[in-house]
């Protein structure tokens, strides 16, 4: 004779509220409430103090805003939103270098680190990629005006010997000698500030990619890059997207590095290896705002407003292509 045991039925949902932990569940889930609504609050007042204390700069026409602000000069055609412009450019410029410098670089690191390496060492390494991150953008300043632009002034030299018919590559103006500290130089930098981050997602995304995908694309015959080609890039395409991407993030705010590096200056020119031409937001803030007057102050928040707006559109449309892959790839 057997004897079947019954299980107790569970509780309905009505019942949880008596529950001994539904103190403790009501409250974590308050607080974890409370957290994710801090990070629109924390976005809501920032966007809220540089709309408020721009404002009067905004509103101020350029040649009164030019008697009050040093660095504004209207019988120059330097008005506030024309430095904007020219800071824009020379933001986007560098940065758009050092994404192209450093995305091939990554998703090559990254690859190494998921699919070819040891294990031993692809964990020492990755360590070791992720410590970059930790340097502080000062000493990456400190090393690239003192190391990198020693070493690049003859590269630049064979640059503009062999390919200076390509506008990018154009030496400077007779007379001149080639300094280093232009937008090239401050792109490589930059490139290499922006590796660990690109390089760290998109190894982890890499990593996620099924086994079975893979291992079905050698069993049919692929090679090893066939296989990355066939079965790891369509997986992670998302996820290098949003890697790259915050990568650019990183690299349109960075300030200390650009500052110490460039030879400033305010034009759309496309002069890459030319000193005084290129400058950006964060770097011109830093510059400016130790002798600043309270108007100059105004001035140069409305400059932060405009970084803070094209960072915030960069990460949005991050988001929005990953979103519209996350459910055929690693990125979800």
């Amino acid at each position: 004779m057997t004897t079947t045991e019954t299980q107790p039925e569970a509780a309905p949902p009505s019942d949880y509220g008596t529950h001994p932990g539904a103190f403790a569940n009501s409250f974590f889930k308050r607080l974890s409430t409370a957290a994710g609504s801090l990070i629109l609050i924390t976005l809501a007042a920032v966007a809220t103090f540089l709309l408020v204390e721009a404002w009067p700069a905004m509103t101020m026409g350029a040649e009164e805003l030019g008697k009050v602000v040093s660095f504004i000069k209207p019988d120059q055609g330097q008005s506030l939103i024309e430095i904007v412009g020219y800071l824009v450019y020379g933001t986007l410029l560098i940065s758009l270098i050092a994404l192209l410098l450093a995305t091939p670089v990554s998703i090559g690191i990254a690859l190494f680190i998921s699919h070819f390496a040891p294990r031993r060492l692809a964990q020492g390494l990755g360590y070791l990629i992720d410590l970059l991150a930790a340097v502080p953008s000062v000493v990456y300043g400190l090393w690239g005006v003192a190391v990198l632009v020693p070493f690049l002034q003859p590269f630049y030299q064979f640059l503009a010997d062999y390919f200076g018919w390509i506008p990018l590559f154009a030496p400077p103006e007779s007379g001149e000698i080639f300094t280093g500290r232009v937008a090239m130089s401050a792109g490589i930098v930059l490139a290499i500030m922006i590796i660990p981050i690109i390089s760290a997602v998109s190894r982890e995304v890499f990593l996620q990619t099924p086994k079975l995908h893979e291992e079905a694309a050698l069993a049919m015959g692929a090679t090893r890059w066939e296989m990355i080609r066939m079965a790891v890039f369509p997986f992670g395409r998302s996820g290098m997207v949003g890697a790259t991407m915050l990568g650019l993030g990183r690299a349109l705010g960075e300030t200390m590095a650009v500052l110490m590096i460039i030879g400033p200056g305010l034009t759309y020119s496309l002069l890459v290896l030319q000193p005084n031409q290129h400058n950006t937001i964060a770097a011109y803030i830093a510059l400016q705002f130790p002798e600043a007057n309270a108007t100059g102050v105004s001035s140069l928040i409305a400059m932060g407003l405009a970084l803070f707006l094209i960072t915030l559109l960069v990460n949005m449309l991050a988001r929005w292509i990953v979103s519209r892959r996350s459910e055929f790839s690693g990125a979800n």
